[in-house]
């Protein structure tokens, strides 16, 4: 059962994308047998709060979070999400080599495998700036995606 914040995040990502990650997150619940639950902490973000992460370790103090200024992710056009397992319907992890059911594969890599199927590229691959948590759907360049038009909802039309 997906939980409501990861609803309430799929409703926000781009239309052409929502069916598929819900169907995503619920591969990755069955894959998991329990313990371990998926939730979508970011979807959609807009150009503000990616200045805003952006900031970090640079105008405002903490490390770096991002080098991808506004208009420049793809989490700012609806296509990408970052994740972290619930455990036990309580406690947010970020770890990536848990074995929370115990059937000798990390948890986190059941999911980027699921991801991968979809045609997902996930952060961990990247070479320079590696983004753990974060999946984005293949095929996308923001230097493309910040010169579409935008409908009336104001996601891109792609």
């Amino acid at each position: 059962m997906i939980d409501q914040p990861t609803k309430e995040r799929i409703r926000k990502l781009h239309p052409s994308v929502r069916e598929e990650i819900t169907q995503i997150i619920k591969e990755c619940d069955i894959a998991l047998t329990g313990r371990a639950k998926v939730r979508i902490t970011q979807g959609l973000r807009t150009f503000a709060e990616q200045d805003e992460l952006y900031a970090y370790g640079r105008t405002k103090p903490g490390k770096k979070v991002t080098n991808a200024k506004a208009g420049q992710s793809i989490h700012n056009y609806g296509l990408a999400v970052d994740i972290c397992l619930i455990i036990d319907g309580k406690i947010a992890s970020w770890d990536t080599v848990k074995d929370w059911d115990n059937d000798q594969v990390a948890d986190w890599y059941e999911c980027v495998k699921i991801f991968a199927k979809y045609g997902w590229d996930w952060g961990g691959n990247w070479k320079t700036f590696k983004d753990l948590p974060h999946f984005e759907k293949k095929g996308y360049k923001w230097r493309n995606l910040i010169q579409k038009k935008r409908d009336s909802e104001g996601y891109v039309f792609l």
